[in-house]
């Protein structure tokens, strides 16, 4: 079921023109590998600076930041489970991650929002599971709220894109 508020691409998600790009964050939200270098790269050291008094964040939850050197202007940060073969909880974790960070957006009036595969690589959830996770979790919330009006599925890679566009069609 296609619809015309969600967009995939393969792509940059540091380059995106959007209020709010999300962070598939570690715990400390101090930066890491993947996706969260490279946006804590892209965005500078005050995004390290203002993450540093956030505390952390717990697994499936959203915190948001100022986006900095991002053409973004907001960071919303989110944290993936691990995969650890579907037994600790892991598909509603990751369903919290993107229901965590789609709340924040609707709170933060944001309308444009863009989101990496979260949890897909190094946590090593599988990719047709995560991407069906987080199709059917958004439009769901577009369903029911009007508020964001473009959600951007950003793909690092074309296997990932392709199976989101497999997933969407």
């Amino acid at each position: 079921m296609s619809s015309p508020r969600i967009e995939i691409i393969l792509g940059n998600i540091t380059k995106m023109p959007v209020d709010a790009i999300v962070n598939a964050a570690n715990n400390s939200l101090l930066g890491g590998g993947g996706v969260d270098g490279a946006i804590h790269r892209a965005a500078g050291p005050k995004l390290l600076e203002e993450c540093r008094t956030l505390n952390g964040c717990n697994t499936g939850e959203a915190i948001i930041t100022n986006g900095y050197n991002l053409s973004a202007k907001f960071v919303i940060h989110t944290v993936g489970p691990i995969w650890d073969g579907g037994t600790n909880n892991e598909d509603e974790l990751l369903k919290s991650c993107y229901l965590n960070s789609l709340n924040l957006a609707d709170k933060n009036k944001i309308t444009t929002i863009a989101f990496p595969a979260i949890s897909t690589g190094v946590y090593r959830f599988p990719i047709e599971k995560a991407t069906k996770i987080a199709i059917e979790t958004i439009q769901e919330f577009l369903t029911s709220k009007n508020s964001i009006s473009k959600v951007i599925f950003v793909c690092f890679d074309d296997r990932t894109y392709q199976v989101y566009k497999k997933y969407l069609d």
